[in-house]
């Protein structure tokens, strides 16, 4: 049975808890993808971020992404989670994770779902820096 999941949370991620159902007997790779709130961003130290999402379309399109990835790259299953609400320094922001028969579809499918996120979820990012104001970011990523 193909896991094919997109999830929102406000809680804290667990990669050890979510890479769980992708387990396959048939999988000869797994691949995970975590993004971490670091601390800068554009020469500004950054004390925290704050994710906005638009929850009803967000999940639409992310399960539609995450099914794409599963037959573009004949995936086994995959699972991506993006956080909302207040992060701190450290936390995982997104989470993705594939299993494939062979490494290069479970690589590539991982890499396609975290940059449609990227570019396709009505997530909105605010960063709060250091000794300036708190500033909404552009989280779209643009691609060359």
């Amino acid at each position: 049975m193909t896991i094919c999941q997109f999830s929102l949370a406000a809680e804290p991620l667990h990669p050890a808890v979510l890479s769980r159902p992708l387990a396959h007997l048939a999988a000869g790779a797994f691949v995970s993808f975590e993004g971490w709130v670091r601390n800068h961003n554009a020469g500004k130290t950054v004390l925290a971020l704050e994710y906005e999402v638009y929850t009803t379309l967000a999940l639409k399109e992310g399960e539609r992404i995450v099914a794409t990835a599963i037959e573009r790259f004949d995936l086994l299953g995959a699972i991506a989670y993006h956080r909302y609400g207040t992060l701190q320094l450290g936390d995982i922001a997104v989470w993705v994770g594939t299993t494939a028969a062979h490494r290069r579809q479970a690589f590539a499918g991982t890499a396609y779902i975290i940059d449609e996120i990227k570019c396709r979820l009505p997530i909105w990012k605010k960063e709060y820096y250091a000794g300036a104001p708190a500033t909404w970011v552009y989280c779209r990523e643009h691609r060359h």
